[in-house]
């Protein structure tokens, strides 16, 4: 049994990875800063103890993991070298740890987090999975065959990983403050693309992804009929979408899902896809899709009173569209209230305009001051240069949430990868005042 410390046990990875070990039966502790994030809830519920940052948490014969955000500088990594001591960072050692299984990856600009965790629920229906989802959620099991985890693009950190399989959902510009542009994304993925060592799977509707070269084969899924898996004769109902699943234009099967709007459908498509690849069951495959419920803080619905309360993690202008067409598919004829708390000032900057359109889309927006980074804490624009371009855009502090009330029998959707989730509870709390 090895004994490890993660430095930044709370990341968003890192949780995940420290889950799985310890359902493995290793020993397990990390530390991290004093602040409660919802990723350190499963480390609690396992009682994998979390520290605060302290040279004296580091002892003989521990193996260090260290979340990619500190840097070789921290006191806890510093004093592991000082001892002698193995550290590992965390991308390198999740690339290490994946070869024992049958690996399955899932990038993409959008979708990487809902469609790793639909893969991981349908796929243990099928066979021992163990699983590593960005929401902060990890599974392990030591007698595992498939491995499937969520590969970040970000500053190229993906690159430390050359999995059997990868799920491309997408590439769209994203990160301006590490990429230029989109090519430079481009670039990252088609690097990527050549370390896979069994196929890909990726999204033949994105113009980007029909330019990847790789030297596995690559499935193609959409709506297009040209791709290798088509949904078709798709149908809404209150309990979800329906749709036939064409095979190189041959007619598969028919399943459904609890989901709305058609980047659930192409999420579900990939997954589809995979499983055929493997030779899972169709009828577990179709059974696993109707009971999945979901991944942290992507639509994740409460009824308050009169009200549809959403959190969402929303925060490009892509994710936003996707984001508000899921809930106007799902509660049509309901006014959609939009919620928005930018996140980092290069992001807003780069996308302000996008921002303004996507969020016009809702019938009332609500804005949150804009929420740093721990990369860049200040900007030169300000939550005002975007409120000027969206139409009756209302600017609500977490002091203060009462506007809200007014929207009766309303769908609100507070959406951010800050803390837009304290507005949340803010309202929450103060509706609870009020009754």
């Amino acid at each position: 049994m090895t004994s490890y410390h993660f430095v930044g046990i709370k990341g968003s990875g890192m949780s995940p990875l420290a889950q799985i070990l310890h359902d493995m039966n290793h020993h397990v502790q990390g530390s991290d800063i004093d602040k409660h994030f919802f990723t350190q809830v499963p480390l609690e519920e396992r009682d994998i103890q979390i520290l605060p940052f302290s040279r004296e948490n580091i002892r003989p014969g521990m193996t260090v993991i260290a979340g990619n955000a500190y840097p070789d500088e921290h006191e806890e990594i510093e004093e592991a070298r000082s001892q002698g001591l193995e550290v590992i960072r965390y991308h390198k050692f999740l690339g290490d740890f994946m070869k024992r299984y049958i690996s399955i990856g899932v990038s993409g600009a959008h979708g990487k987090t809902s469609t790793t965790g639909l893969l991981a629920h349908v796929m243990q229906g099928g066979d021992r999975t163990s699983f590593l989802i960005g929401d902060g959620t990890g599974k392990g099991m030591e007698d595992s065959k498939y491995f499937v985890f969520e590969a970040c693009e970000y500053r190229r950190h993906f690159l430390s990983y050359s999995p059997d399989y990868m799920i491309m959902t997408n590439i769209d510009f994203d990160h301006p403050d590490y990429f230029a542009d989109v090519d430079d994304v481009f670039s990252a993925f088609q690097e990527m693309a050549m370390q896979v060592n069994k196929g890909i799977i990726a999204c033949g509707d994105d113009e980007q992804l029909q330019k990847m070269q790789a030297n596995v084969p690559v499935l193609f899924y959409g709506f297009d009929e040209d791709n290798d898996f088509q949904a078709r004769n798709i149908v809404t109902t209150p309990e979800g979408t329906t749709f036939d699943v064409q095979v190189r234009n041959e007619f598969y099967a028919t399943f459904t899902i609890p989901m709305f709007g058609n980047h659930t459908i192409l999420n579900a498509l990939s997954v589809i896809a995979l499983c055929h690849y493997e030779g899972f069951d169709t009828e577990v495959v179709q059974a696993q899709l109707k009971t999945f419920s979901g991944v942290k803080r992507r639509f994740t619905e409460k009824k308050v009173q009169n009200q549809i309360l959403i959190d969402d993690y929303a925060h490009h202008p892509t994710e936003i569209k996707a984001t508000l067409d899921s809930a106007s598919k799902k509660y049509p004829g309901r006014e959609i209230v939009a919620i928005f708390q930018p996140h980092t000032f290069t992001r807003t900057q780069t996308f302000l305009n996008d921002f303004a359109d996507c969020l016009n889309k809702a019938d009332q927006v609500y804005l949150c001051d804009i929420f740093g980074s721990a990369r860049e804490n200040h900007g030169k624009l300000t939550i005002h240069d975007l409120k000027e371009k969206i139409d009756g855009a209302v600017l609500l502090s977490a002091e203060d949430p009462s506007l809200l009330s007014k929207h009766k029998d309303a769908v609100l959707i507070f959406m951010g990868a800050g803390d837009i989730q304290k507005f949340q509870q803010s309202y929450e709390d103060w509706i609870l005042a009020k009754s």
